[in-house]
């Protein structure tokens, strides 16, 4: 049997997850203190990547072995991991391999941005990778298995939202200043919208092989109600942005086209079908598009905010 590709084996679309909050608060920091610092902003590129790429290869390598992608029949392009261990056995060693590499780098990299920022931001630069090292490995591997007791979806948003926001913040020598504040939570929320969605295609096998999330815990229904809430958190958070943020906030406004467009759809799907595989995927996809066209909005409306 033909062996995955790469961007199969790392799931490589998902990178704009970690990708986009290191640049979103990258634009806020210039935005406060008027200064970009190049080298910086790639090391926290590469921490980030590196990060995202052993969690990833960490959630494969650990669902496989504790039975729960070979009892997964609904795996699809936004949920169930990429399943590629299944037919490839032989890749497990490897990719433990690149997986503790990965994070060698991120290590390295840690080290190099310490030698360049303020001295005061040390000890919050440090706490920030350590928790995220441990999120990348212990979110499905035992003993702690965040995912399987309940913690997945707070380290997700953790992980995904105040944290990436916040290591790239101080990356460009800015630690808690109000308006990073205000950033943090929202593209952790985006992400775990995906999160949950895929929750709901994924019960079936996550249930019995014991990684009860928050669709085991709570039901389908009360799970698709928190993802509206999830998805209107963020739709607050874009107001909060253009009522409490200084200067020229209409670029912000920009983020709340894709929620018009994909938002009602989506969330209406959730609801009606949340017992239904086979309709949840349309919703789950539409979730990553949201996501998506989302990520890049806010992009854009921070680039404007920046330069106007």
């Amino acid at each position: 049997m033909k062996k995955p590709g790469i961007f199969t084996i790392i799931r490589a679309p998902f990178f704009s997850s970690i990708i986009v909050p290191l640049i979103a608060a990258t634009l806020l920091s210039v935005y406060i203190n008027g200064a970009f610092h190049a080298l910086q902003f790639a090391l926290v590129m590469l921490i980030g990547i590196g990060l995202h790429l052993s969690t990833t290869l960490y959630n494969d390598i650990y669902d496989t072995l504790q039975g729960t992608d070979k009892v997964n029949k609904h795996r699809n392009e936004t949920s169930g991991g990429s399943g590629v261990l299944l037919n490839h056995p032989e890749l497990i060693g490897p990719l433990f391999w690149t997986a503790r590499i990965s994070l060698l780098v991120v290590v390295a990299a840690t080290a190099v941005l310490t030698s360049l920022i303020d001295k005061e931001l040390w000890i919050l630069l440090w706490g920030l990778v350590g928790v995220s090292i441990f999120f990348s490995k212990y979110y499905t591997a035992p003993p702690v298995k965040l995912a399987y007791r309940g913690l997945g979806e707070i380290s997700v948003w953790l992980a995904y939202g105040p944290m990436a926001i916040l290591i790239a913040s101080v990356s460009q020598n800015i630690g808690l200043h109000p308006l990073v504040f205000m950033l943090m939570p929202i593209t952790g929320l985006s992400t775990l919208s995906i999160l949950i969605a895929a929750q709901l295609i994924d019960l079936e096998a996550d249930s019995p092989t014991g990684k009860h999330g928050m669709a085991h815990r709570l039901g389908t229904k009360a799970t698709a109600w928190i993802y509206q809430l999830v998805q209107f958190s963020v739709v607050g958070l874009v107001l909060l942005y253009y009522f409490r943020f200084p200067g020229t906030t209409w670029p912000f406004l920009l983020c709340l086209i894709p929620y018009f467009f994909i938002l009602p759809k989506a969330g209406s799907i959730l609801l009606r079908h949340h017992q239904q595989v086979e309709k949840i995927k349309t919703g789950a996809k539409l979730t990553v598009m949201l996501h998506v066209a989302f990520s890049m909005m806010l992009i854009t409306a921070l680039i404007i905010y920046l330069f106007k």
